[in-house]
């Protein structure tokens, strides 16, 4: 679960920023294109398919619910409480990755919002003027010259790549939920953690079109090069 919670959060969301690239991401000359760093393309769709029929049936009904019957102001201080949490382990890999400045910057978002911001219900840092970055340890490993490796769509987990799929398990490491001794009231939080983050795509779900694992896969991959890299990417759709 905790792995679930980290995919949709670190992956999930990169996808929604590229939604915008739109039919270009499903052409065929993307398709071909892709062959290199899909090689599992038959099981990787098989997977896809079965997570998706899940999601569709099963957690966006459920998210689906939680937003029509919550008070905004509920969901706005439930997802800064679950930011602040990450941003725990963003600030681990700030660290990791030599960015001191950013590391401060969100430590003390941590340390701001869990005091002055009741626990992290509200974000007052950013209103500091400490804005909130985005680091995880797949991000950590690319910067050490890792590369991505083939893609792969792990089952419940989702779009990932070999590198980021060993990111996913030393993030769920630093997760702090893990360190609940209650065990109830860590599973607990997981699950309204993936609900809460699940609630606040429902959006942008209608803006996929054409192929959707190609829309997923080609929208992943081209994030995770762009975050590594931190914006520092030649544009691969210009020849499209």
């Amino acid at each position: 679960m905790q792995l679930s919670l980290n995919l949709w959060r670190y992956h999930f969301l990169r996808i929604v920023l590229f939604l915008i690239l739109g039919n270009s991401i499903v052409s065929n000359t993307a398709r071909a294109q892709a062959e290199y760093y899909d090689p599992w393309m038959e099981l990787n769709q098989h997977i896809f398919a079965v997570n998706d029929y899940f999601d569709q049936r099963l957690v966006r009904p459920i998210a689906l619910t939680y937003t029509n019957i919550t008070p905004r102001a509920f969901q706005v201080g439930l997802g800064n409480f679950f930011d602040n949490l990450q941003d725990v382990n963003i600030a681990i890999n700030d660290f990791l990755q030599l960015k001191i400045q950013d590391g401060l910057s969100d430590s003390s978002r941590v340390i701001i919002n869990s005091t002055m911001g009741i626990g992290g219900l509200m974000d007052v840092a950013t209103n500091l003027g400490l804005d909130r970055n985005e680091e995880d340890f797949g991000q950590t490993l690319g910067s050490w010259g890792i590369e991505a490796g083939p893609y792969l769509f792990l089952p419940i987990f989702g779009a990932s790549n070999l590198r980021d799929s060993v990111g996913l398990m030393v993030d769920a490491v630093f997760n702090p939920i893990r360190f609940l001794q209650n065990l109830e009231a860590r599973y607990s939080l997981y699950l309204v953690d993936e609900l809460d983050f699940r609630s606040s795509l429902l959006a942008y779900d209608e803006l996929i079109i054409g192929d959707r694992y190609l829309f997923v896969r080609e929208a992943y991959v081209q994030n995770r090069e762009y975050v590594v890299h931190d914006g520092e990417v030649a544009d691969e759709f210009g020849d499209f």
